[in-house]
């Protein structure tokens, strides 16, 4: 399983554990995975990768939205998402797996499964995105982002709790009780989730592994927030449409900021992170304008 899919598995199962339903989630991947032994056609829609992945988790949502428990669904679709497209069943059996070792022998310490400092920020990378999503709002990210970053601060301020913290004799929860000894009533659960999945890896330093986890919340926030901008003001009939397609394309809950710009002439323009979407009457008769000079030029070169 790669480092990022088993980082945000351990997120999801641990928190359907601590909600008592880590046995349905159990249960519910080892349905999903029967299904697809069953269900050829479906396992080759959902394994082909001339598919459009936005396109695959739409199949799955369809289907499986109403029969499965919100946190088993999470865990199909990032399955989706993180494995190659042959490769998405032996991931959804080895999230099935995973979840079998919390629920039944629950996991303690660090994961020893895991080396390397790419593999481990893939892995805390995962973690993180999954507790990225469960904030409801943009500004819950943004204050998880300050608190891990002023932790960081204190950290690096007080030389003997930063070589303690970053202790590898010490045990893993030994560290992680420290850490919630100083952070509970002081910053939010997700902030302390965080942190303490920053010690259950093999780190050597737990300011580097914070800071780089405020980047990744700075990341997060940037995908949370979709700046729209269109011809006119949007209904509520056209919002709650649109923000179900960003939801369906980014597979996260999105934040619209909507700016009217009449000389779009017509449709919008949508931003969300690095990604540009632009279905605005102006671009498309930019588009015919360019193809029908193509067009002439390519008449004229004939012609002479």
């Amino acid at each position: 399983m790669r480092p990022t899919l088993r980082g945000y598995a351990q997120a999801v199962i641990e928190s359907a554990v601590e909600a008592d339903a880590g046995q349905l989630v159990l249960d519910e991947l080892g349905a999903f995975e029967d299904l697809l032994a069953r269900e050829g056609r479906l396992t080759a829609v959902l394994t082909d990768t001339a598919v459009p992945v936005a396109a695959r988790r739409a199949v799955i949502e369809d289907l499986m939205a109403q029969r499965l428990d919100p946190a088993t669904l999470r865990l199909v679709l990032r399955a989706l998402v993180e494995e190659r497209g042959d490769q998405f069943a032996n991931g959804v059996h080895d999230v099935r797996e995973l979840a079998r070792l919390m629920v039944e022998l629950p996991l303690e310490g660090g994961d020893d499964q895991v080396r390397g400092r790419s593999a481990v920020r893939s892995l805390i990378g995962g973690y993180a995105a999954a507790v990225f999503e469960t904030l409801p709002t943009v500004g819950d990210v943004e204050e998880v982002e300050d608190e891990l970053f002023r932790f960081a601060r204190i950290i690096e301020s007080s030389p003997e709790l930063r070589s303690a913290l970053s202790d590898p004799g010490r045990p893993a929860e030994s560290r992680k009780d420290m850490v919630k000894g100083l952070l509970e009533g002081r910053a939010r659960d997700a902030t302390i989730r965080l942190a303490c999945a920053a010690l259950g890896t093999k780190i050597r330093d737990l300011v580097q592994v914070l800071d780089w986890l405020v980047e990744r919340a700075a990341e997060a926030r940037g995908w949370r927030v979709a700046r729209v901008h269109a011809a006119r003001d949007i209904d509520g009939t056209e919002r709650q449409g649109l923000d179900e397609a960003l939801r369906r394309l980014t597979g996260l809950p999105v934040e619209l900021q909507v700016t009217v710009e009449p000389e779009l002439l017509g449709g919008v323009v949508v931003e969300v992170g690095d990604l540009l979407v632009d279905a605005s009457a102006r671009h498309r008769l930019e588009q015919i304008e360019e193809h029908l000079l193509g067009v002439e030029g390519a008449t004229r070169g004939a012609m002479s």
